[in-house]
């Protein structure tokens, strides 16, 4: 007679095993997901910072108005009607 036991694991154990492995990868999935995003939200902010503001002020003026006049221009405009 042998007398090393086997272990035997349930299914449910098993099913519960795999859903917690899955759960860890996803968060670890989330937490690259948002370091990445941090990064990048970051070296945005720099380079806000660094832009030269007299230079941007005219074309930003430029681009708002164009949006203003494209955007909530027509819709005002649809909304009189």
């Amino acid at each position: 007679m042998s007398t090393a036991k086997t272990k035997t694991t349930k299914p449910e154990t098993m099913e519960q095993d795999e859903i917690q492995k899955e759960f860890l990868l996803l968060e670890q999935r989330k937490t690259k997901a948002m370091e990445k995003i941090a990064n990048s939200l970051d070296a945005l902010t720099v380079w806000f910072e660094e832009v030269d503001k007299e230079e941007w002020s005219l074309r930003i003026q430029y681009y708002l108005a164009e949006f203003h006049n494209k955007f909530v221009k027509e819709e005002e405009e649809t909304k009189s009607e």
